[in-house]
């Protein structure tokens, strides 16, 4: 008889970890041992929630509202996303279309569970985020990456898009702002691709996690052109609330039944206390908070992008949103992992190695992410400076 045999489905072999995980643990051990490390390889700003919506989730707590809520969220805090859309974005989505979910990371998972089957392909981009590719691999799909040219600013045409496209596939998945590249689709760009998605029978699914970090541009939103999108997104970013593990997702319509029964199989429902502290980020005075944190942002990548390029780092285009910045490192290295760790080895400088966002040209990008202030930015850069020249 066979004891303590290690049973591993085949799909667990086909899931990638997070390579930044592994220089993320190795500066931590630094740190540990007293050296002082710049991060620039977590997405996760630096800012604590803002108070408002701390003294909510104390309010929830002393009131005993610690129980469980609806699979679809709390009621109160649906209409409030509701209300958001309407007065930020002129779009009157209702809220029954509003699902809260355990961070965005569950409604993507929710979404594409409602869709994906064994052996449908879904379509996305290439850098993307790679929860994106492995949630479909774990519901027995396959992940079609189709790859950005950072000269034409990662953007995905509508003819490289019908390349793409096939009789398996049921979705296309973008971003926008998307990460790693900090990358916006223009307002007509992404009407083309949704108008397409739907002419051929799919369904388009956008990540907004980073709408509301937008610099030079009005933020919008893709139910500004279709009403027939999966629209993911999150209080993690903008509002500044990574711990407390709170999304939501707009559903298109015939698609509500089913994304709640598989809320209640999957994980019941999102943190209650944290639903009910989300109830102020839409408040003036959250909202206040928000956009001056949102021009720090901006002070940040001005200086970051210039500092990086005059060190040698290719950089086309500068990010329109988000808090990253995609650059090139060949003209260092051609193996963005190895030349992460030697950063970190050699400056204390920690960057996210390129490969953990796709395959196309990834060895040869690296992400920064300016998520923290702009005193420990520009000690990064000089550390750079001084192992680079």
């Amino acid at each position: 008889m066979k004891r303590n045999v290690v049973h591993l489905a085949d799909r667990v072999h086909e899931i990638q970890p997070f390579h930044v995980m592994e220089l993320l643990a190795r500066a931590r051990q630094m740190e540990f041992n007293g050296v002082d490390v710049v991060h620039m390889e977590i997405g996760e700003p630096d800012f604590t929630t803002p108070q408002p919506i701390i003294d909510a989730g104390m309010r929830a707590m002393a009131e005993g509202k610690v129980h469980y809520t609806p699979a679809l969220g709390l009621r109160e805090l649906r209409y409030a996303v509701s209300d958001y859309y309407r007065s930020h974005y002129g779009v009157n989505v209702s809220y029954e279309r509003i699902v809260i979910t355990p961070g965005a990371s569950g409604a993507l998972l929710l979404a594409l569970a409602a869709m994906v089957g064994p052996g449908d392909q879904v379509l996305m981009t290439d850098p993307g985020y790679p929860c994106n590719r492995h949630f479909v691999r774990l519901l027995e799909g396959e992940a079609v990456g189709i790859p950005l040219e950072a000269s034409e600013n990662f953007h995905l045409s509508t003819d490289l898009l019908a390349e793409y496209w096939q009789e398996r596939s049921v979705a296309l998945m973008l971003a926008s702002p998307a990460n790693p590249t900090g990358n916006i689709i223009p307002p007509d760009h992404l009407k083309a691709l949704a108008d397409c998605v739907t002419d051929w029978g799919g369904r388009l699914i956008v990540d907004e996690i980073y709408q509301g970090l937008v610099y030079g541009r009005p933020s919008e939103t893709v139910l500004q052109h279709s009403q027939e999108a999966f629209v993911i997104n999150s209080f993690s970013k903008f509002f500044h609330m990574t711990g407390w593990r709170l999304g939501w997702m707009v559903v298109p319509e015939g698609y509500i039944e089913a994304v709640d029964r598989l809320a209640q199989n999957i994980f019941l429902a999102a943190p209650t206390v944290a639903q009910y502290a989300a109830l102020a980020a839409f408040t003036p005075e959250t909202l206040a908070v928000l956009e001056n944190r949102r021009q720090e942002f901006v002070r940040r990548r001005d200086f970051l992008v210039p500092a990086l390029r005059d060190l040698g780092f290719g950089i086309d285009h500068i990010p329109d949103g988000a808090f990253y910045v995609y650059a090139s490192s060949q003209h260092f290295s051609r193996d963005s992992l190895a030349f992460s760790h030697q950063v970190l080895e050699n400056t204390a400088v920690a960057i996210t190695p390129g490969i953990d966002f796709g395959e196309y040209k990834a060895k040869d990008h690296v992400r920064f992410a300016y998520t923290t202030s702009l005193e420990r930015l520009a000690l990064g850069v000089e550390r750079l400076k001084s192992y680079i020249k």
